[in-house]
C-alpha cells in the first residue's frame, strides 16, 4: 500500500477514534442523567401527577437520544474497525484484543440493545480447544438478564445468549472461526491470512510499528530525581530505569515526551552545607570538592545541624541569602550543582537514559505565586502556626503548603510544579516515577490540584509507584558494612560479573576487545535493568548477579543469546538482506505448520501488550511476552528445518517462507529490547 494511502487510512481511523471518545462521553452523560430522573421519579409523591408525566416524557426523550448515540456509536466503530484492520496490511500491528473487544461490544449491544453497559470479557487463551481468545460474556450477561426479566420462572441459557451474540458478529478479516463451547463460552480462531498479511506488512514496512493513537499526548514523565551533592545509590535505581522505558514506550507510540528530572537541589540542606563548608573548605566558591567529599561534608553538616543551635541559626541564614540570591552563596552553590551533576550524566551515559533537569530551585518563584494564588482564593487554612490545603473531600491528610518559620515543604514545590507543567508547559499526562511509599502524598497533591482547578477531567496524572530493592538476605539491599550501595559501584560489578561470565563461557577466544568490551557492557546493563523490568514494580525484589547472568530463565543473558541466534540464522544459511528484501515481494511467510503459527500468534500479542501498559504502566508484561516468543521460536525452530544440508554439510535448500517468519521474530524482539532500553549483542 503507498504511503500516502496509509497516511489516509491512519488520518481516518483516528478521526474515528476521537468521534467514539465524544460519543461514549455524551452517552455517559445521557445515561446519568436517566438514572437520576428514574430517582426523581421513584421519589416523587402520588400527589404530583404532572410533576412524574413530566419526568416520564423527558425520560422517553432521553432514552431515543441514546438510543440513536448507540446506533452511531456502533457506526463508527464499525469503521474504526475496519480502517485499523486495513492498517494491519500494510505495515501497522494493530491489538487484536481491542478489536475483538470492539466487534464483540457491538454484537451483543446488537443482541440486547436494552442493557446499558453491558459486560464484554474476553481473555487469550494458549491451549488448542479453547480458541486463540475466548469471550466470555455470555455467563455474567444470564445473571444480569435474568435479574432484570419480569418473567421470573423464564430460564436463560449462556449457550442461547452466546448463540444470540454469534448471530449479531459481523465477519471480520481477523477471525477464522467461531464456536459455542462448554457454558457459554465463544471460542475466537484468528485467521492465518491476516496473521500472513500483518507480519508481511511489517516486513514490507521495514520496521514495527502499531496503529496510531488517535490523541498524541503531551506527557511529563517525572522520573530518577537525585539529590544534588550525594551520590545517585541502589534507591535511585528503579525509579530511572523504569521511567526511561515508560518514556521510550510512550515516545514509540508518537507522544510528545518531556523527560523530567526533578533534582533536590534547593532547600535547608543546602544552608546547612554551604554554612559548613565556610568552615571546612572556605574557597568553596571557587572551587568545589568532589562528590564523594560533599557526601562527607553534608553529612556532618546535618550532626551539627542537629546538635548546634548556633550552627542551626546561621545555616537557616545560609538558607535566606540562598533564596535572595546572595552572589557569593549562589556561586558556590552553582559549583556544588555543577559537580553533581557531572556524576549523575555519567551514570546516565552508562545506562542510556536521556532526561531534562529540572530541580527544586526552578520553581522557587513559582512555590511564592502558588501561595499567593491558593491563599487568595481561600484554599489555605491556618493550622497552628502553618498553613495548610486540604483536597476535594477535606479527608485525610492535608498538604503543609507553608511551615510555622514561614518556609516552604515538598508539597509547595509539588503544587508549584503541577501548576507550571499544566497551565505553562501544556501537558495533559503527568507520571511521577517514586517508590510506593510516596503514593499518598501524590494522591493528595492530584486531589489538590482538581479543588484548586489547575487539573481538570482531561488531564491524567499517574503515580508509578514500585517497591524496594532488597539484597539476597532479603532485607533492604545494603553493603556489607551496612551503607547505602553507590549506583556507580553498582555498575562497575556488573561489568567485572558480565566479563567473568563471557570469559567462563570461552567468548574472550573468538571475540575482539571490542565486541568483548561491547558484549560486558550490554550485558552486564541489560541484566540490571532487566531483572528490575521483568518484575511487577509493585513488588520488591531481590538483587542477584548470579540469578541476572543465568543463561536460563527468563533473564537478559537468555534474550540477549536468543537474538544473536535468531540474527544468525540467515547469515549461516548464507542469505543476503537482499535476498531477503526480494523474498518479502514473492514468497509468503510460511504458517502452516503448527509451531509457525504458534510463533505467529505470539508476535502478534506485541500490540495487545503495549496497549495494556498504557493503561496500567506495568512493564513487565512487555519482558513476559520477549520471554515467550524467546521459547516458543526455540520451538518453532526445533521442529521447522529452515535451512537443509547433505551429509558433506552443504546447504542444498533454504525455506525461505521461514527465514522470513524469522525475520519478522528478530524485529519484534528486537523493538521489546529497544523499549525495555537493552542493546542487542551482535556476537556473544
Amino acid at each position: 500500500m503507498p504511503s500516502s494511502e496509509l497516511q489516509l487510512l491512519e488520518h481516518r481511523a483516528i478521526i474515528a477514534e476521537k468521534e467514539i471518545a465524544i460519543l461514549k462521553n455524551e452517552l455517559n452523560s445521557l445515561q446519568k442523567l436517566v438514572s437520576s430522573k428514574n430517582v426523581a421519579l421513584e421519589e416523587a409523591s402520588d400527589d404530583s401527577n404532572i410533576e412524574v408525566e413530566n419526568l416520564k416524557k423527558e425520560n422517553e426523550k432521553l432514552k431515543m437520544r441514546i438510543n440513536i448515540l448507540k446506533k452511531t456509536l456502533e457506526e463508527r466503530k464499525s469503521i474504526h474497525l475496519a480502517l485499523t484492520t486495513n492498517m494491519s496490511n500494510s505495515g501497522n500491528l494493530i491489538s487484536i484484543y481491542d478489536s475483538l473487544t470492539s466487534l464483540f461490544e457491538k454484537a451483543i449491544n446488537s443482541a440486547y440493545p436494552n442493557l446499558v453497559d453491558a459486560p464484554v470479557i474476553l481473555s487469550s487463551s494458549n491451549k488448542i480447544n479453547f480458541g486463540d481468545y475466548q469471550c466470555n460474556s455470555a455467563l455474567p450477561l444470564c445473571k444480569l438478564l435474568s435479574a432484570q426479566s419480569d418473567n421470573k420462572k423464564q430460564k436463560l441459557s449462556p449457550q442461547d445468549i452466546a448463540k444470540k451474540i454469534l448471530a449479531n458478529i459481523e465477519s471480520s478479516p481477523l477471525v477464522d472461526k467461531l464456536e459455542v463451547a462448554g457454558a457459554g463460552f465463544i471460542n475466537i480462531y484468528i485467521s492465518r491470512e491476516f496473521a500472513k498479511n500483518s507480519l508481511t506488512g511489517l516486513l514490507i514496512n521495514g520496521k514495527v510499528s502499531t496503529a496510531p493513537v488517535a490523541t498524541k499526548h503531551r506527557v511529563i514523565v517525572d522520573f530518577s530525581s537525585p539529590n544534588v551533592a550525594k551520590e545517585m545509590h541502589v534507591g535511585h535505581l528503579r525509579s530511572t530505569i523504569i521511567g526511561e522505558s515508560i518514556s521510550r514506550l510512550l515516545e514509540f507510540l508518537g507522544h510528545d515526551v518531556v523527560r523530567l528530572n526533578h533534582i533536590g537541589d534547593w532547600g535547608t540542606q543546602f544552608g546547612m552545607l554551604i554554612a559548613h563548608l565556610e568552615d571546612k573548605f572556605p574557597n568553596y566558591t571557587t572551587e568545589s570538592p568532589s562528590i564523594s567529599d560533599l557526601q562527607s561534608f553534608y553529612k556532618e553538616s546535618k550532626v551539627r545541624f542537629d546538635e548546634d543551635k548556633q550552627f542551626k541559626e546561621r545555616a537557616y541564614e545560609t538558607v535566606v541569602k540562598l533564596q535572595a540570591h546572595d552572589p557569593k552563596i549562589i556561586q558556590g552553590w552553582k559549583l556544588i550543582c555543577d559537580v553533581s551533576r557531572k556524576e549523575f550524566q555519567n551514570i546516565y551515559n552508562r545506562l542510556d537514559i536521556k532526561l531534562v533537569e529540572r530541580g527544586e530551585s526552578f520553581y522557587q518563584q513559582h512555590m511564592i505565586d502558588i501561595v499567593k494564588d491558593l491563599d487568595k482564593r481561600g484554599f489555605l487554612e491556618e493550622d497552628d502556626g502553618r498553613k495548610i490545603m486540604w483536597g476535594e473531600k477535606k479527608q485525610g491528610i492535608p498538604l503543609t503548603i507553608v511551615k510555622r518559620d514561614g518556609g516552604f515543604t515538598y508539597d509547595t514545590s509539588d503544587m508549584a510544579a503541577i501548576k507550571h507543567r499544566v497551565e505553562d508547559e501544556k501537558v495533559d499526562w503527568v507520571i511521577y516515577v517514586t517508590d510506593g511509599g510516596q503514593a499518598t502524598h501524590f494522591q493528595i497533591i492530584e486531589s489538590c490540584a482538581k479543588r484548586a482547578q489547575i487539573i481538570g477531567d482531561r488531564h491524567r496524572i499517574d503515580h508509578v509507584g514500585f517497591g524496594v530493592v532488597l539484597g539476597e538476605d532479603k532485607k533492604k539491599f545494603k553493603t556489607r558494612s551496612g551503607d547505602t550501595v553507590k549506583l556507580s559501584n553498582l555498575l562497575d560489578e556488573g561489568l567485572n560479573r558480565a566479563e567473568q561470565k563471557l570469559k567462563e563461557k570461552e567468548r574472550d577466544k573468538v571475540l575482539t576487545e571490542d565486541e568483548m568490551n561491547k558484549a560486558k557492557e550490554h550485558v552486564a546493563y541489560a541484566c540490571i535493568k532487566y531483572a528490575d523490568l521483568s518484575h511487577n514494580r509493585n513488588h520488591e525484589y531481590v538483587f542477584s548477579f548470579d540469578k541476572m547472568l543465568d543463561d536460563k530463565g527468563n533473564t537478559a543473558v537468555y534474550l540477549l543469546y536468543a537474538l544473536t541466534r535468531i540474527r544468525s540464522i540467515a547469515r549461516t544459511a548464507n542469505v543476503t538482506r537482499e535476498q531477503i528484501q526480494e523474498a518479502i515481494k514473492t514468497t509468503p511467510i510460511s504458517l502452516e505448520h503448527e509451531k509457525e503459527w504458534k510463533l505467529a500468534k505470539v508476535l502478534l500479542k506485541f500490540p495487545d501488550v503495549i496497549s495494556k501498559i498504557t493503561k496500567d504502566l506495568l512493564l513487565h508484561t512487555l519482558c513476559e511476552l520477549c520471554y515467550e516468543i524467546a521459547c516458543t521460536f526455540t520451538e518453532f525452530y526445533d521442529k521447522c528445518y529452515c535451512v537443509e544440508k547433505n551429509q558433506a554439510g552443504e546447504i542444498i535448500k533454504v525455506n525461505m517462507g521461514r527465514i522470513l517468519l524469522i525475520e519478522v521474530t528478530a524485529m519484534i524482539l528486537e523493538q521489546c529490547f529497544d523499549l525495555l532500553g537493552l542493546k542487542p549483542v551482535e556476537k556473544m
